[in-house]
């Protein structure tokens, strides 16, 4: 079955992807805001975003559309999205899984009041409960596990004297896995993030209203304050009583995915009270602490290995260069659809800057090596280039294991280091040394006691239903 949920999962069926929420709560023109919020996460999808908003009188508005934020609307569409409350989405798919019916948020119709709803999770007993609804007779217009929590919802409130937030902690008792909802009802706006807290949701005070969003750089761009971050197992109800707060679970861990802070988020934003960039500066200091190589000058993989060479170079006393250039007009390679893409994506978007290299002795630091063929043609450039040396960091361990919540990998077979060893790697990719950050030092660098390293080590923190 096609699955185009928010996150990866490698099937037959292909690769699902990281995405970004936001809802904005007692706002004047909040659709107006919602698509500012938006393009602040763009980097968590650029294949397809949409905004639901609700007027006073509650209707509910939609508009949907495949393509980064700044193609899909324009200022009319936006003055047709009225009213003070709106959510929107951004998301990656798949090349099964396009189509305007998998665009969140979806909205749903219902003799108990309409709502929408946009996710940023995987639901790892998804087949299950889909399966059975369908048995129930329940039907899908998408194949995204957010319908699946819809259908939950509606199935748990039969009861209609009751208020929503009841049905809703009935549904989410039923669903495991990493998840950051955003449900909007005609009045109000719930903020819902799972028991483990893979995936980060934060809360911002905006004049006298509210927003939640995946990541605090969105409030910058709206002029939000930021007041906290939904704790897991906990539901967030924003209404003209202002914030409330419910816990539907027991918080089980603190497991943020570790790749929030090593690759997906952006630098500007803090998680769970910890700067991304600061994390990623801390690891490259960690990172020649455990792995220092003799060289000349210290060079990042734009955008997300930059603070880590900063960290790497700040520690080790080389001067930090900037020594690929990155062509800002192209979309990241590490998370396009197809393999022929990515290879093309790798030339057209990193070049190297020969006066800085030639001759020297290099360090690159990169945050990850997935597949190995990225870091090959950058090794191969920087020789080309000039480079006598190239020895390549890694400010995060080896990927080896397929990743059920949040990170953008293949099945373990298809990553290089689950085949092979770091030496191995290394001369894979052409590299005179290669070293990875230990499982510890990732902790470190955050000064945490957790965080979901299960694409590394094949920890899950769920159970897993269906492989």
């Amino acid at each position: 079955m096609c699955k185009c949920n928010n996150i990866y999962k490698y099937t037959e069926s292909g690769l699902h992807h990281e995405c970004g929420v936001l809802g904005i709560y007692g706002v004047q023109n909040a659709a107006n805001l919602a698509y500012y919020g938006l393009h602040a996460l763009q980097h968590r999808g650029q294949q397809g975003c949409g905004i639901v908003s609700v007027d006073p009188e509650g209707e509910f508005r939609r508009f949907r559309g495949d393509g980064l934020v700044t193609e899909v609307f324009n200022e009319s569409m936006i003055s047709k999205l009225q009213g003070n409350m709106a959510i929107g989405h951004v998301r990656y798919s798949n090349a099964k899984c396009k189509g305007t019916e998998n665009i969140q948020p979806f909205l749903f119709h219902h003799n108990s009041g309409d709502f929408a709803m946009a996710n940023n999770g995987q639901i790892v007993n998804y087949l299950q409960l889909r399966n059975e609804l369908e048995d129930k007779g329940s039907l899908f217009q998408s194949s995204s596990d957010a319908e699946v929590i819809a259908h939950l919802i509606k199935k748990q409130g039969t009861d209609k004297t009751l208020p929503r937030i009841h049905s809703i902690k009935a549904a989410l008792n039923m669903i495991d896995g990493a998840f950051a909802f955003v449900i909007m009802t005609a009045r109000r706006i719930y903020a819902c993030r799972d028991k483990y807290g893979f995936h980060p949701l934060a809360i911002g005070k905006i004049g006298d209203g509210y927003v939640v969003a995946s990541e605090t750089c969105a409030f910058d761009v709206l002029g939000a304050e930021y007041i906290r971050d939904v704790e897991p197992g906990e539901i967030i109800t924003l209404d003209h009583h202002g914030i409330r707060s419910q816990f539907y679970a027991e918080p089980e861990r603190h497991a943020m995915c570790a790749m929030e802070y090593v690759y997906f988020s952006r630098p500007d934003s803090d998680i769970e009270g910890c700067n991304v960039h600061n994390y990623r500066k801390e690891s490259g200091k960690i990172l020649f602490e455990e792995s220092p190589a003799d060289a000349d000058i210290v060079i990042g993989v734009p955008d997300s290995s930059l603070s880590a060479a900063q960290g790497y170079a700040e520690a080790s006393g080389l001067p930090y260069e900037m020594g690929l250039i990155k062509n800002k007009y192209v979309g990241r390679t590490f998370i396009q659809p197809t393999q022929s893409m990515r290879e093309k994506g790798v030339k057209m978007k990193l070049s190297p800057v020969r006066s800085i290299v030639k001759g020297k002795r290099v360090v690159l630091v990169d945050d990850s090596i997935v597949r190995g063929t990225t870091s090959l043609k950058i090794v191969k450039m920087l020789r080309e280039a000039g480079a006598t040396e190239v020895h390549v960091r890694i400010g995060s361990a080896p990927l080896k294991y397929t990743c059920y919540y949040g990170v953008d990998i293949h099945t373990p077979e298809e990553l290089i280091s689950s085949n092979h060893n770091v030496d191995e790697v290394c001369r894979i990719i052409g590299a005179d040394s290669l070293s990875f950050l230990s499982h510890e030092g990732m902790l470190k660098a955050g000064r945490r006691t957790d965080l979901c390293l299960a694409c590394f080590n094949a920890k899950y923190p769920t159970e897993l239903y269906q492989e």
